[in-house]
């Protein structure tokens, strides 16, 4: 077991009375850049249209404790909903932009969202198109006042624009027109800020459950304020950091491990584009002087092998967080020396707890950088105990790693039951990871009790994508597990046994996840079999399918991190 240090306290402000605080310090320093948008704003302008974006919400009838959503790549437009909503306690709800209709509906259903922000389009996306397939009937009322079978509490939908520009969706309003209703000066902002609690629900975010779809982890602003705000510090960020920030907002790595840590400590946020693109990352870290720069393994690998890398001056670039998946040691080693990244650190956790539970610092050896994912943050604490009797085990002992404190989540949105599966009575947040930790309190992953398979950073459990699979007509049985993969980490792959007298293809297979579950959920292999390995009680053994895909397409894992 090991405990964080204590020396630093935990902020016990809300969101928005830290980021007033920051404001206050400095209005005039660079607070944000969208390179793809083409805006600045400084720390004082930022804290004006958030106000304005806040005031615009309450107009509209929403009160604290409502459930407002955003379905979005990266842009100004989140992260003012993000300081808007937590300014005046309203729960924004994260949308993954790879969501399709049955998943968005699932989403905002669950939890009941009155309003969501959405991107009309990106690229093959079209997501006002898949809104208005769940609510064929919108178009006829006036925006705020939209009625829909499918989607009961959705009253409002407000879609990002440029503003003067392009044709008025009927029905759904227009992100320049509800942030112009708003005041900054509206008394009702700063009397629904002074009600709320640093104890609050702030914020929910959808994880891949082991059983049907995903559940709504919820944090509050003391979970998400604290957890940016000490990776902030383990990165030791300043006013004069400019980080790059690739990852989506959607994550917590966005949202938290980005944007959250930088406004803490009075650090810029550089958007380099709406979703990952290695060039203008690039680009962008180049053109801004960016000090930081996050990203998964993919992410930095796509980075360094870009035939155009050695054109950029990237020497500005000193820390960062890499994390999402383990990184080959000769990755690292070429972000270290390539990037000058050298003091970037590895951050492990999970979406309930905030994220981050153990993270490296920038003085942490580059051995200990590579082969852990470093230790406790301050503030918690994390053991390692055998499953099975629940005892802490020693130190290079495997165990499932559990964890303790101000970062476990309030609970799983409207789900008593799943919460008491995954918090203990004790407190302890029991992650379901296979790990290690030696006698300096490095932790080390090691593999997973549950199925679940990181695919390029993407958490996702196969019982959700066969439970999809089933809905096909002509499939009898399936099972869905992860093969190594040296791009993504993990591939999908599902072994199909069709109905007697039925005939089904990998191609049409796939055909009817199109449009229906993200793209990352597809699989990438589908193999059609007569049945599955079974132990002699009945139980199927996925480990045995696992080996059999790697002997068929010659994979090893690599486990260096």
């Amino acid at each position: 077991m090991a405990r964080g240090a204590t020396d630093v306290p935990l902020i016990e402000l809300t969101i928005g009375a830290c980021f007033d605080a920051v404001v206050k310090r400095q209005p005039d320093h660079e607070a944000l850049v969208s390179v793809h948008q083409g805006q600045r704003l400084t720390y004082s302008a930022l804290q004006t249209e958030a106000r304005r974006l806040a005031s615009a919400l309450l107009g509209l009838g929403l009160v604290p404790g409502d459930r407002v959503a955003i379905w979005s790549h990266n842009n100004t437009e989140w992260v003012l909903m993000q300081l808007a909503t937590a300014e005046v306690g309203l729960v924004l709800v994260n949308i993954n932009p790879a969501y399709r209709t049955s998943e968005v509906e699932y989403a905002l259903n669950k939890v009941g969202c009155k309003l969501l922000v959405t991107m009309p389009r990106f690229k093959t996306s079209d997501y006002l198109g898949m809104l208005r397939e769940l609510a064929p009937e919108w178009g006829h009322g006036e925006p705020g006042q939209l009625e829909s079978q499918q989607l009961p509490n959705l009253h409002t939908v407000v879609w990002i624009d440029v503003a003067g520009q392009g044709a008025d969706e009927p029905g759904l309003m227009r992100f320049s027109s509800l942030i112009g209703r708003g005041d900054a000066s509206d008394p009702r902002v700063a009397e629904a800020a002074a009600q709320l609690k640093p104890s609050d629900p702030i914020n929910i975010q959808f994880t891949s459950g082991t059983t049907g779809f995903p559940k709504g982890a919820t944090l509050t602003h003391r979970n998400i304020l604290n957890n940016g705000f000490f990776n902030g510090e383990c990165m030791k960020l300043t006013p004069a950091d400019r980080l790059c920030i690739p990852v989506p907002l959607y994550h917590c790595f966005g949202m938290v491990l980005g944007n959250l840590a930088c406004l803490t400590h009075g650090a810029t946020i550089v958007y380099p584009n709406d979703a990952f693109d290695p060039l203008t990352v690039l680009q962008a870290v180049q053109d801004e002087k960016c000090t930081g720069l996050h990203g998964v393994p993919t992410m930095f690998i796509a980075e360094l092998d870009h035939p155009r890398f050695k054109e950029f001056d990237l020497s500005t670039l000193r820390t960062g967080i890499m994390a999402g998946s383990p990184c080959p040691t000769a990755v690292m080693q070429r972000v270290v020396d390539d990037m000058h990244l050298s003091q970037i650190t590895i951050a492990y956790g999970m979406t309930e707890t905030s994220p981050v539970s153990c993270q490296s610092s920038t003085d942490t050896p580059l051995d200990k950088r590579v082969a852990t994912v470093g230790q406790v943050q301050p503030h918690l604490e994390v053991k390692i105990i055998d499953a099975g009797t629940g005892d802490v085990v020693a130190p290079g002992v495997s165990g499932e790693l559990c964890t303790r404190g101000y970062s476990v989540m309030h609970g799983y949105w409207d789900d008593p039951a799943k919460t008491a599966e995954a918090i203990d009575a004790e407190g302890w947040m029991h992650t379901g990871d296979l790990a290690t930790m030696d006698a300096e309190g490095y932790v080390n992953i090691v593999g997973r009790i549950k199925d679940m398979v990181i695919r390029g950073g993407e958490n996702i459990y196969p019982r959700e994508i066969e439970e999809f699979l089933y809905r096909h007509p002509a499939v009898q049985d399936v099972q869905v597990v992860g093969v190594p993969d040296t791009r993504y980490g993990e591939e999908l792959c599902a072994w199909v046994v069709v109905k007697p007298g039925q005939t089904l293809s990998d191609e049409v297979l796939r055909e009817f996840c199109k449009g229906k579950i993200a793209h990352y959920k597809i699989p990438r292999y589908i193999r059609f079999v007569a049945d599955f390995p079974m132990t002699v009680t009945g139980k199927i053994q996925k480990f045995m399918i696992r080996d059999a895909m790697k002997e068929q397409l010659g994979l090893t894992e690599d486990r260096t991190a």
